[in-house]
């Protein structure tokens, strides 16, 4: 008697595993270890594999749930990985702010310190802060007895301090950028204008820094004019 429903030939695919890692899955919305998997086609007789169709490229799996993502999916950092790159953006430009408003004015030491804190560097203090810039500034070949940072504009911050300005807040922001929404790289913004602020009115080194961090940040320069006219309005 013959039976119905048996399959004679098809394709099966077998997948290899290359390597594993962390990463972020859209399907679970968290933090996932991955299998990254390739791919062979064979063609199968009565269920047996025999030759060989092609391959079926690259995956990412998810461990967890099982879905497989193209490799682009490794481009979005993991949360923890976030987590880290929005502290060591908001660090660097409290520190950058600092350095173009002086750092005599405890209010702004006092709020540059409550920024980084809140944004994960929870045992930060001001003295931490303080011998970070009197670091720079040696660096740089521009410390002076007072530490009076203030009476430099960023023109002249860019070229005694620019090795440092220019290059960190680039490599800290620019990455950044690209995984945060407009509203999220706004209030990244405004939490070096809170610093400027919090002793008084943008210094003109100040304004520049801040306009600075908004083109790292991706943000249009009327949006960055608004949100420093927006800040200052509350502020006063």
């Amino acid at each position: 008697m013959m039976k119905l429903g048996l399959c004679i030939w098809g394709v099966r695919t077998s997948w290899h595993t290359e390597d594993d890692g962390e990463f972020f899955c859209p399907d679970c919305g968290g933090d996932r270890s991955y299998h990254r998997r390739t791919g062979t086609r064979r063609l199968t007789v009565l269920n047996v594999p025999l030759l060989r169709r092609g391959t079926a490229g690259s995956v990412v799996e998810c461990a967890a749930c099982h879905r497989q993502y193209d490799s682009q999916v490794l481009l979005s950092p993991t949360t923890t990985r976030f987590s880290a790159m929005l502290r060591d953006a908001v660090h660097t430009i409290a520190l950058a702010v600092l350095t173009a408003g002086g750092s005599t004015g405890r209010p702004a030491r006092e709020a540059a310190v409550g920024a980084v804190r809140s944004a994960g560097f929870s045992d930060c203090t001001e003295d931490q802060l303080l011998g970070l810039l009197a670091a720079i500034v040696a660096d740089e070949g521009r410390y002076t007895a007072s530490q009076e940072l203030g009476h430099h504009s960023f023109a002249d911050c860019v070229d005694g301090c620019g090795s440092w300005l220019s290059i960190e807040l680039h490599e800290a922001l620019e990455p950044l950028a690209d995984h945060l929404a407009q509203q999220g790289r706004e209030r990244v913004l405004l939490q070096g204008a809170h610093i400027a602020l919090a002793d008084g009115p943008y210094l003109p080194a100040e304004r520049e820094v801040l306009e600075a961090v908004g083109r790292c940040l991706s943000l249009h320069t009327d949006d960055i004019d608004r949100l420093l006219a927006a800040a200052a309005a509350t502020a006063s």
